[in-house]
């Protein structure tokens, strides 16, 4: 059936873009203008969050001088305010038309669904970060990864932590975002079902949750062991999600570019730089006072009143500068960013366990200014290359291919498709790259095996370090478990354990590092058990000496390896 071509509209009203689920563009309604090349995107909602996820990359790098000069030090409020507000922003987009069409009992599914996604990616994400914290401790010449990331509750009590975590009541700091982020999901429906009812009703609701919230205090336990909450409490930034769900149903409309209130929101902004910068008010004793008293107010964990402040008059102004600009957005890096914000959720977790990669990088390379640009500017590439393949593989190019071979075979009547304008040359060298490629993924694995005559490489350098003795190897390679001896990475670990208990340092309660009881159970050296002893206190490790009764008395029988007739006092 084709499609009639309908007659072009104002040029206002095709600036106008009907949404559709994900920020994609209603076909019944005139796409973007022909500067844009994706017309099916939200290009600031895409940017953003990409620009999003880059900041939380560099500022979650351990002790990295560049995260000093993130935009995010500049003021009360940082890229999560951007993640939550957009993440709201675009679940207005995504869910808002599945709950208008289908109801709301369908219209949750997607809803339930994507939150059984971010509660796999959290939990997935932990395991990850725990199994790279215990390979870098075992394998690297550096502090206690572990216990940097403060994980010694998890491997010390494995079976209650462990529980702690499916539960959501065990959530340590660094992984404490996209729990909130669930929560809040979860609460959206019933949200959009106030929404129904009056739109004030249910912004109203998120307003009194998240009043409730100071005042009685609510927060949820975060650590089995203490009194520590969540880092982001779900009942203060859920009003700030559902703030960004309401800009993006439409229901509050953004302000028009007025001078006065562009004046307004630059000096809160300028204001708001000496408050949030270290290096200004570490050295100046006004604007650290004028800190320590508004401190509360912008308080991070339950969202303070001035970081939403500050948080809208950046916005504000980031939409008075680019809406009119959007083609900038098709530029090179912009698009790059843009992608990444499109692979929100896989960008995230590569880039949370890309940080700690990169932390455990400049340990061994140290702090240079050299090395720390090269570790942030290649963990940013890294990030956009992966949102580039991300993007390519949900193009399915391998159907694309088979329908373009089969094109191409129906057109030429089978024969063969050219080579290209480069040739036979061209092809040799995609033939030889591929098989470069499949040859290393097949050998990698191997470079996980023992070498017969000793261990190499880092960790060969790191067992010098520590003293650590190089088990030698059976000609039979029996497996470490077979021949009863500890690996060597056990050992290293145990001695970087011992050195951190020989130089104590202030840490915090129930991180291992600092007390031999903390040291994981399966690295503990067995203890010889005490032998029990019965009600008359005799031990039952000792076999009793049979005896032989004469009369009256009981005469005990000495054993021996050869058996002899008992011999019977007289």
């Amino acid at each position: 059936m084709s499609r009639t071509t309908q007659a072009p509209e104002s040029p206002a009203a095709a600036a106008t873009l009907d949404l559709g689920p994900g920020g994609g563009v209603n076909p019944v309604r005139q796409t973007a203008p022909p500067t844009l090349p994706s017309p099916g995107r939200n290009l600031l909602l895409d940017f953003f969050r990409g620009w999003a996820l880059l900041v939380i990359f560099v500022n979650h790098i351990p002790v990295n001088g560049l995260s000093l000069f993130t935009p995010s030090r500049f003021g009360l409020s940082d890229a999560s305010e951007i993640f939550v507000f957009l993440s709201g922003f675009a679940a207005a987009l995504a869910y808002g038309r599945s709950f208008r069409s289908a109801g709301l009992v369908v219209g949750s599914a997607p809803v339930l669904v994507r939150g059984g996604q971010i509660y796999a990616a959290h939990l997935g994400l932990f395991f990850a970060l725990a199994a790279i914290c215990v390979i870098g401790d075992a394998w690297l010449a550096g502090p206690d990864y572990v216990s940097r990331l403060n994980l010694g509750y998890f491997f010390d009590h494995t079976p209650a932590a462990l529980l702690g975590l499916v539960t959501l009541t065990y959530v340590p700091n660094y992984f404490d975002i996209l729990p909130m982020y669930l929560v809040v999901l979860l609460w959206l429906p019933l949200f959009w079902a106030l929404s129904r009812l009056h739109v004030g009703a249910a912004l109203g609701a998120s307003l009194g949750v998240y009043l409730a919230m100071w005042w009685l205090h609510i927060e949820l336990p975060a650590d089995p062991l203490g009194d520590r909450p969540w880092f982001f409490n779900p009942f203060g930034w859920q009003f700030l999600f559902f703030l960004g769900f309401a800009f993006g149903s439409g229901w509050i409309k953004a302000p028009a570019s007025r001078g006065w209130l562009i004046a307004l929101a630059l000096g809160c902004v300028v204001i708001a730089i000496p408050i949030g910068y270290p290096p200004i008010y570490q050295a100046d004793a006004f604007w650290g006072d004028l800190r320590a008293t508004l401190e509360p107010w912008f308080d991070k964990t339950r969202l303070g009143p001035l970081r939403i402040l500050h948080f809208i008059c950046l916005a504000y102004l980031a939409v008075c500068l680019l809406r009119t600009r959007q083609h900038w957005l098709t530029r090179a890096l912009p698009s790059l960013i843009a992608t990444a914000g499109q692979q929100s959720l896989s960008i995230f977790l590569f880039g949370m366990a890309l940080s700690f990669l990169a932390g455990m990088a400049l340990d061994q390379a140290g702090r240079t200014l050299i090395t720390t640009a090269l570790v942030n500017l290649g963990g940013i590439a890294l990030l956009l290359l992966a949102a580039q393949a991300l993007a390519w593989l949900g193009q399915k190019p391998w159907k694309q291919a088979a329908r373009a071979l089969a094109h191409a075979a129906t057109d030429s009547g089978g024969a063969p498709a050219p080579t290209g304008a480069l040739g036979l040359p061209w092809v040799w060298l995609r033939h030889g790259t591929l098989a470069a490629a499949l040859v290393f993924m097949a050998v990698s694995p191997t470079l996980l095996v023992r070498q017969v005559h000793g261990l190499r490489g880092p960790a060969a350098a790191v067992a010098a370090e520590l003293n650590v003795p190089t088990p030698a190897l059976p000609v039979h390679r029996m497996s470490p478990l077979a021949q009863g001896t500890d690996s060597l990475s056990a050992q290293i670990l145990r001695a970087k354990r011992s050195s951190a208990a020989d130089h104590p340092v202030d840490r915090q309660p129930g991180i291992a590092g600092t007390d031999p009881a903390l040291v994981p159970v399966s690295l503990k050296p067995k203890q010889a058990k005490k032998p029990r002893r019965d009600q008359a206190g005799a031990s039952r490790s000792k076999l009793r000496k049979p005896t032989v009764q004469t009369g009256t008395k009981k005469t005990a029988v000495r054993r021996s390896t050869v058996p002899t007739p008992p011999r019977i006092s007289p």
